[in-house]
């Protein structure tokens, strides 16, 4: 494992929960605007209709892959910047 590689791995961690918890926020603010309502619905929520539940579960997935993408991508632009080689 190259020196870029192990320096990526603790940068990785921190990276990956702080985008998780960014992504939530996204999320939750553009249902809110969206679906002028508080909470997403839950896949369980029985007084919601399918396109409903599936439309939020779609979006909440690709808030999350866009944060997560981008925190990678920043992540190992910094490590680079840090050490001059690519951590992948």
């Amino acid at each position: 494992m190259n020196t870029a590689k192990i320096a990526y791995k603790p940068v990785g961690l921190l990276a990956g929960a702080l985008s998780g918890m960014a992504a939530g926020a996204v999320f939750k603010q553009v249902w809110k605007v969206l679906g002028h309502e508080k909470d997403a619905p839950d896949a369980t929520d029985e007084d919601r209709r399918w396109r409903e539940v599936l439309l939020a579960a779609a979006l909440q997935g690709a808030i999350f892959a866009a944060v997560k993408a981008a925190t990678d991508r920043g992540g190992a632009t910094a490590v680079r910047r840090m050490t001059g080689t690519w951590p992948g």
